[in-house]
């Protein structure tokens, strides 16, 4: 495996200046954003596509400093029921799955998106409920008129463009858990899987090593971040995990996401790693930091610390005992 960050969070830097800070912690593999939520601030793709020089010379900032990209990413919701949210989505989708090709990369991360509850709705509706029975019905639309078959059509682009689909599991999508996930990799075929991320399992109620073993002796894990999340044992008795206070108000919030150790021990991250192993998957481990009570560079410093105790990076090798 290759322990590696998500390089949003130094979108304040120049491209070259992040990448060497990177460098300078030990890291091999940086994924980085290509629109959507993550946004363009150190690649755009269409810039990029159209212009073979800056094509080579960011290839080349990357790969001079001993990195490798383990994914481009571009979260949003192409599923979008406002038009003109979603086609601005696909567009990115579309340019950073072509983008990948031409950098051989493996993998474009992004979000199912969620729909709307009708043709003409305004804003996408996440039913989390199986009564009263018009979630249901909403569900089913959303699954057979958006959701399959976009996602269909986008499976087989990036396949005849050799590239795999990290679909994070996400709340507020449509995908969102192991079982969304496989649902989805069913119908629209293994182009899809998950860009799995602990820290949503945890505050959905799900044991990030059984989601593990679940999507991944299914081969279905194509990227992995590595965040934390707290649950305080009080507040969500008041909120539910369903919590829907601002993240900005951490004191009194169900949960919360933590940088890697300070959610759940290192243990727990080790079993983590070892079951990702165990099914088979030994690409990049990618750091996310989305913690609210720690600045970016301590935050990742101590998931880069806590992860490299953990961390499997060798070849497996002959079980020379047996």
């Amino acid at each position: 495996m290759k322990l590696g960050v998500f390089m949003v969070l130094f979108g304040d830097r120049k491209l070259e200046d992040a990448l060497d800070y990177v460098a300078s912690k030990g890291l091999k593999a940086v994924e980085i954003g290509t629109g959507g939520n993550p946004g363009k601030a150190h690649c755009n793709p269409a810039e990029l596509l159209a212009n073979d020089a800056k094509l080579k010379e960011f290839k080349h900032a990357v790969e001079s400093r001993g990195l490798m990209i383990s994914a481009l990413s571009c979260h949003g919701n192409p599923l979008h029921p406002q038009k003109h949210l979603a086609q601005a989505d696909h567009e990115d989708f579309v340019n950073t799955v072509k983008l990948a090709e031409k950098l051989g990369v493996e993998v474009v991360n992004t979000f199912s998106g969620c729909p709307g509850d009708h043709e003409n709705a305004k804003y996408p509706n996440w039913p989390v409920a199986p009564w009263p029975n018009d979630f249901q019905e909403i569900l089913a639309w959303q699954w057979e008129n958006k959701v399959i078959p976009y996602w269909t059509e986008q499976a087989k682009f990036a396949a005849d463009h050799h590239v795999k689909i990290g679909l994070e599991l996400h709340g507020g999508f449509s995908v969102h858990t192991p079982a969304t996930l496989l649902r989805l990799r069913e119908a629209a075929g293994e182009a899809i899987g998950a860009n799995l991320d602990p820290s949503h399992m945890w505050w959905q109620g799900i044991d990030p090593v059984q989601a593990i073993h679940i999507l991944g002796r299914a081969g279905a894990i194509h990227h992995f971040h590595a965040k934390d999340t707290v649950i305080d044992p009080i507040n969500v008795n008041r909120y539910g995990l369903t919590d829907m206070q601002p993240y900005t108000n951490m004191l009194d919030r169900a949960w919360q996401f933590r940088s890697v150790g300070y959610g759940h021990d290192v243990k727990t991250w080790a079993d983590i790693i070892s079951a990702l192993r165990l099914v088979g998957y030994d690409y990049a481990v990618s750091i996310e930091h989305e913690d609210g009570l720690m600045s970016i560079e301590e935050g990742f410093s101590k998931a880069v610390s806590n992860l490299q105790q953990v961390l499997i990076e060798e070849s497996l090798g002959d079980m020379w005992w047996v």
